[in-house]
């Protein structure tokens, strides 16, 4: 069973990884668009440069016959941020329902959790709060393109830089072949799998604890629970710590995600859970 953050050589150094869309989006960035007209015309050249960046031809025909999505700029030009108070936001996520099928879980993965707990540090009902609050426990993971999301992203001159290095990590999970194309669907952002992964985080953190080969955060729950610990491990979880405001876990909980909400809100349903 191979476990360890750093477990595949091609993901290389995070050093290496940081420097990729300084390497690639200055090339990219005078064919950038706020519309469709330049797209056709983006994707050649993105191709060529990523090849450049060790994507395979193989795994860039991926790319092939992607085509740009209004839709995917208008959920990017509307937003809703937080603006919920804790106990609004709380209360509309921690159901009765929600706590007894995550009580179910913490049951049917227990041996699992404990491994996980034991090599990460992250307690099971932590990590099955996020599976929760994610994907409702993998159940609704989205069904956009990633590929045609990021690349949409990607030439997008709103966060060009940023959506660059996502799409070409997300071309790396492919080309490794943790992923299917197939497999390679979720929100609209290009979040991917049960606890909804970055393409850049996916490539840090995930890990392969059930030993088939590959890091499958789509179809393989404890190949999720592991990642989703090792994510948090990577962001500074100490374990026996506690994970409320002001406890030394919470800053943890604000790396999976920044709004003060959406982190107490982990802390809360993983407080429920545990009872």
């Amino acid at each position: 069973m191979i476990e360890s953050m750093f477990r595949h050589l091609w993901r290389g150094s995070l050093a290496a990884l940081c420097l990729l869309p300084l390497a690639v989006a200055p090339a990219l960035a005078a064919t950038c668009g706020n519309d469709a007209s330049g797209f056709a015309a983006w994707l050649p050249a993105f191709k060529r440069a990523a090849q450049a960046q060790g994507i395979s031809p193989q795994a860039l025909r991926a790319l092939d016959g992607v085509t740009y999505d209004t839709t995917v700029i208008r959920l990017d030009r509307n937003q809703k941020h937080f603006k919920m108070s804790f106990e609004q936001f709380a209360a509309n996520r921690i159901s009765a329902g929600r706590i007894a099928k995550g009580k179910q879980k913490l049951q049917q993965y227990a041996s699992t959790l404990a491994r996980i707990e034991q090599r990460y540090g992250v307690p099971g009902e932590v990590v099955v709060a996020i599976w929760g609050l994610e994907t409702d426990y993998g159940v609704n993971q989205g069904k956009m393109s990633i590929m045609r999301s990021l690349s949409t992203l990607s030439y997008d001159c709103r966060r060009s830089a940023f959506f660059t290095a996502q799409l070409l990590d997300a071309l790396r999970i492919y080309q490794h072949g943790d992923l299917t194309l197939d497999e390679m669907r979720g929100a609209w952002a290009g979040e991917i799998g049960q606890t909804q992964f970055l393409a850049s985080s996916y490539v840090k953190f995930a890990v392969d604890f059930d030993g088939d080969g590959r890091a499958d955060l789509v179809r393989s729950a404890p190949d999720v629970l592991a990642s989703t610990a090792n994510y948090l491990r990577g962001y500074g979880w100490r374990p026996g710590a506690g994970w409320g405001p002001g406890e030394p876990n919470y800053q943890a909980l604000l790396g999976w995600n920044k709004a003060e909400v959406y982190a107490r809100t982990i802390g809360v349903f993983a407080a429920k859970l545990k009872q």
